[in-house]
């Protein structure tokens, strides 16, 4: 069964399109390297009555939103391969040096997952 990397982000709204240019250089080199599925997902409906939502858990601040994404891969092997392979190539390394980061990294939350129903 497919492995997940799962990511929640806070992020200004103001830097979600320099976001949007940095996924989509990023996502490039994850599905070249062999994954499966790369989305980056922007909060839409998040204030649902009765749940516990994302903003309450991540407590973004005022002008910030949040960022769901996810990497999918062939299972947690494949994707400590295709991450090794992302994180070597010089194009990765290139974007990430003199390159501000458009949220705080410290208020990232991630994580690997294993499928526990796929339909």
């Amino acid at each position: 069964m497919a492995y997940v990397d799962g990511f929640v982000i806070p992020i200004p709204k103001k830097n979600l399109q320099a976001y949007r240019r940095m996924a989509l250089k990023a996502g490039k080199l994850w599905r070249e390297h062999g994954a499966l599925e790369f989305r980056e997902c922007v909060g839409d409906d998040m204030n649902i009555k009765g749940t516990k939502t994302f903003p309450a858990q991540i407590k973004p601040k005022p002008g910030e939103t949040v960022l769901f994404s996810f990497i999918v891969y062939k299972s947690r092997a494949h994707r400590d391969r295709v991450n090794a392979k992302v994180m070597k190539d010089p194009r990765m390394t290139a974007a990430m040096e003199g390159t501000a980061m458009p949220f705080d990294v410290k208020r990232m939350v991630y994580g690997g997952f294993k499928t526990l129903v796929d339909l």
